[in-house]
């Protein structure tokens, strides 16, 4: 099975994301907006057990942390991805390197840049002219971030929360 571990923003700023992603994003009704912290891996039942002990123990040492949102930004060439940046703050990147080392496979493919997708597989005119118009476009976002969520995929590919893990707080 795929499984995933992600961050999910408060209601105002998934409101503000999926305004958008219900045009620009074709996977707007797979996953809600979401800071990816690992990216999909398949896990079996008993490696899924092991994966569930790590990240209960990275959760109890973790204290919640704010993040920051004033702008949009790109991947583009990569790809005609538009995002609302997240400021990389030293507690995200560090909870997030967190799910690539020990008991877990390090599949990332690029440099963690925090992000909130709300625009992806653009056509390379209206991603110009939606990126055009949204970086003079200011965004203000701060978001109190106290728990991260392990998510699976289901059959028809979307995605749902398997366990929440709450930042500080003793789990068993």
């Amino acid at each position: 099975m795929n499984y995933g571990i992600a961050i999910f923003p408060s209601k105002p700023i998934q409101d503000q994301a999926n305004a958008y992603r219900k045009r620009y994003d074709p996977h707007y009704a797979l996953i809600p907006p979401h800071i990816t912290l690992k990216r999909s891996f398949e896990a079996n039942d008993d490696k899924l057990d092991e994966l569930i002990t790590e990240l209960k123990t990275i959760a109890n040492e973790t204290d919640p942390f704010t993040i920051h949102i004033n702008k949009v930004s790109t991947f583009t060439p990569v790809t005609n991805t538009i995002y609302f940046k997240v400021e990389p703050v030293q507690a995200l990147i560090d909870l997030q390197a967190k799910m690539h080392v020990g008991k877990f496979e390090d599949n990332n493919e690029h440099p963690f840049v925090p992000h909130i997708t709300i625009a992806q597989d653009l056509v390379h005119d209206e991603y110009s002219d939606v990126f055009g118009r949204l970086k003079m476009e200011s965004f203000q976002f701060e978001d109190a971030i106290d728990r991260f969520q392990l998510l699976y995929q289901l059959d028809n590919g979307s995605w749902t929360v398997y366990e929440t893990f709450v930042f500080g707080k003793e789990q068993v």
